[in-house]
């Protein structure tokens, strides 16, 4: 029996479980799905998680069963690509004869001193409840700082501000206006409602230090009861230590049939892919679909597609709260209630479809 390991069982991972079983997997190979919890989590979620407006259970999705699946939790620290085997933190290590790596990112923290120590975070389930406890244990008053205006750090000042009226909250951003990565209008949107939120924008900030409840601003120190660190991210460690070709954010450079060059056993799923439109789980859902048929053209022994069309993306959608939205659906820039309405309906046929 061939085995098939999958390193994480985010958006990529779920998505090739699920054309892959019941009925489309060869009947000489096993699936091995590693991951740090038993169950899918949705990582588009964990803001509102973390600001306390949903419950764990919401964003808990329970892998495929099958005979032939072995779900194995544990921490992967590295990968023995020449014995063809995966290494985890106090366990034997797991042989592959071909290899998913979808292990997401992580925090980057630009070098700022203090950041990874001082800051709280929303990049996995385990760090969102953390999150969680610190935000809603603070007294009426308290102030918290989020670092980073993208749509994470959106994101969470908006559920945030719904969730705990009784806070003062900052949202620093570098920019001159805060999702930088969006049309102008939507940026001016989000900022109006903000601003008829009480949540304070601190642009074109530089953030030199952080210390226990301080946050230096242009070496100014800004008192915060709880920093969030939403402010960029980076490939998980098991990528940066992975000795192949990378671009210069670190993602990994993969052939057209998305494995590692002169390594056909070995694919890249996902956040650290170098490939447009990453970070996004409908990359990793649209790489998913391409990996599989090129595992079952080679499975049969036929050689894979030279080629696929680009992954696109359907859209991109940010909540503010529980009742407004913002986003581009076909390129055209939908705001209020229409994007937020749009928002929940696509995680509910999402979950709906997974089980």
């Amino acid at each position: 029996m061939k085995n098939l390991v999958i390193l994480g069982g985010g958006y990529g991972g779920m998505r090739i479980l699920h054309r892959l079983l019941p009925n489309q997997l060869p009947e000489d190979i096993t699936i091995t799905l590693i991951d740090r919890v038993p169950y899918h989590c949705l990582k588009t979620e964990y803001y509102a998680l973390a600001a306390g407006t949903i419950s764990d259970q919401h964003i808990r999705v329970a892998f495929p069963e099958h005979p032939r699946l072995n779900v194995k939790y544990g921490e992967v620290s590295g990968i023995n690509v020449g014995e063809k085997q995966v290494l985890l933190t106090g366990q034997d290590p797991i042989s592959f004869d071909d290899l998913i790596i979808g292990l997401g990112c992580e925090d980057k923290y630009h070098n700022i001193p203090g950041a990874d120590v001082h800051t709280f975070s929303i990049q996995s389930i385990d760090k969102s409840r953390n999150t969680y406890q610190a935000l809603n244990n603070l007294s009426p008053g308290s102030t918290v700082a989020i670092v980073g205006a993208g749509l994470s750090g959106v994101e969470l000042a908006s559920e945030l501000s719904e969730s705990r009226r009784d806070l003062n909250i900052q949202l620093f951003d570098r920019g001159n206006h805060i999702l930088s990565a969006f049309p102008e209008r939507l940026s001016t949107y989000v900022e109006n409602w903000f601003d008829n939120h009480g949540v304070e924008i601190v642009n074109n900030a530089n953030i030199t230090r952080v210390e226990e409840k301080l946050l230096y601003n242009h070496d100014e120190p800004v008192h915060c009861d709880v920093i969030v660190w939403t402010a960029g991210i980076q490939p998980s460690k098991v990528i940066r230590d992975l000795n192949v070709e990378k671009d210069n954010q670190g993602r990994v450079v993969l052939t057209p049939q998305h494995n590692i060059p002169g390594n056909e056993h070995i694919y890249v799923v996902g956040d650290c892919a170098a490939l447009s439109h990453a970070p996004s789980a409908q990359l990793a859902e649209g790489q998913a679909e391409q990996i599989v048929q090129v595992l079952q053209k080679r499975w049969n022994g036929e050689a894979p597609p030279e080629s696929f069309p680009a992954i696109k993306l359907k859209g991109v959608l940010g909540s503010l709260g529980k009742k407004h939205g913002f986003g581009l659906v076909a390129d055209r820039a939908i705001t209020g209630r229409v994007a937020r309405l749009l928002k929940s309906g696509i995680l509910w046929m999402y979950k709906y479809h997974n089980g």
